[in-house]
């Protein structure tokens, strides 16, 4: 197996995201939803006259955030409410649609649109800005780059924070590599033989479309009155939103799907750290998960894995943590013996064992990819001319 060089750098800072949970009292709501509405109008506004530019002549540059900025206080004047927010809130917001028009532009795939204006009936919505709160007290050793207010479709208040922190202690080298093949039923299948499971999610999604269907039911009921009442033509007639039942088991059905989410994302955790914990060098597929995802027989499942996020941890945490991460190109590795270097073809999906045809040697169709991933990094590093020694 080829050795590899893992140099120690000087601890430096890093980026860290932190989430906590918020308390406002009704006053406070009452702020942060003004501050919620003016960010969208900002956004709808720029956006409104940005539209009408590329209208006129596509070929112009669309405006960038430090033009777009400029124009932020002639909008205060003639809409004073705005004041009321946190400049910097304003200009991030200028900043998202920016960024936003440019992965539009630079799209080669067509699949990217145009930024859309946002609707106050958007359930998630967020604030970025400067907040006071006694809740950042508790944190240590760190600088705060950015605050985030987030009211989730739960109906919970979240404070995310980006704040910068010094990098953390490297973890212990090993003298350890392997190869990575990542699935559906088992998430991960290691080139030693071992087999991590997806999360199942099967229980919430459940709890979540039953919750959808009395979602549906009532709000279809509620609008049915609503139409009665206009009919009718009742003096003081109800709105939609005067019916509770329909909001209700709206925010029941988001609570199923943050649960799901956040138990997923915590197995992500602790298995990512874990494997960066036991091995120096890891070598995984580098999938487009966005190709792959356009199979409608398996994009369900390559979500509920979540392939994407699961290298995302990989990347930052061998960073973090003074290990080593190499991406190759998946080609052939499901259809290589690992042991002979015979090429038998293309499998179909099903076929979950099988014997090469040239060296009768049996594989694990997962466990011979994960191997054959490996052997891609090993060879990429060789390249690399690197070796691996102790710390």
């Amino acid at each position: 197996m080829l050795d590899i060089i893992l140099k120690r750098k000087e601890r430096t800072n890093v980026l860290k995201g932190i989430k906590l949970r918020l308390y406002p009292n009704r006053t406070q709501q009452n702020q942060l939803e003004q501050m919620f509405g003016n960010d969208r109008f900002v956004w709808n506004q720029m956006l409104a006259m940005m539209n009408e530019c590329y209208q006129n002549n596509k070929a112009l540059p669309f405006l960038g955030k430090f033009k777009l900025n400029y124009l932020l206080k002639p909008l205060k004047k003639e809409y004073p409410f705005l004041k009321n927010s946190d400049s910097s809130s304003l200009q991030v917001v200028n900043e998202f649609l920016t960024q936003s028009w440019k992965n539009f532009f630079q799209d080669k795939t067509g699949q990217i649109g145009k930024p859309r204006f946002h609707s106050r009936k958007y359930l998630k919505k967020s604030y970025t800005g400067y907040v006071k709160t006694s809740k950042t007290g508790v944190l240590q050793n760190t600088k705060i780059k950015r605050y985030t207010v987030v009211l989730e479709p739960t109906g919970k208040y979240y404070l995310s924070l980006q704040v910068e922190i010094p990098e953390p202690e490297k973890y212990s080298l090993t003298d350890k590599q392997v190869g990575i093949d990542v699935g559906i039923a088992d998430l991960t299948i290691l080139s030693n033989g071992l087999k991590y499971p997806s999360f199942n999610s099967s229980y919430f999604e459940k709890k979540a479309k039953i919750w959808q269907k009395k979602y549906s039911r009532r709000r279809y009921l509620a609008k049915l009155l609503v139409l009665q009442n206009k009919n009718k033509r009742v003096l003081c007639p109800r709105s939609l939103e005067s019916f509770t039942n329909w909001q209700k088991a709206q925010k029941s059905k988001a609570k199923c799907q943050v649960k799901a989410a956040n138990q997923r994302r915590d197995y992500l955790h602790k298995l990512t750290t874990h494997l960066v914990k036991q091995y120096d060098v890891i070598a995984i597929e580098d999938l487009k998960t966005k190709n792959l995802q356009k199979n409608h027989h398996l994009a369900k499942s390559i979500a509920n894995a979540s392939w994407r996020m699961f290298r995302q941890m990989l990347e930052y945490k061998c960073e973090w943590y003074g290990k080593k991460l190499i991406a190759v190109d998946p080609k052939n590795t499901s259809r290589i013996c690992s042991k002979c270097g015979y090429n038998s073809g293309a499998k179909p999906l099903e076929i979950r064992e099988w014997t090469c045809s040239k060296c009768q040697t049996k594989h694990d169709r997962d466990i011979n990819a994960a191997v054959n991933i490996l052997h891609k990094g090993s060879t990429k590093l060789s390249g690399q001319g690197l070796a691996m020694v102790t710390s």
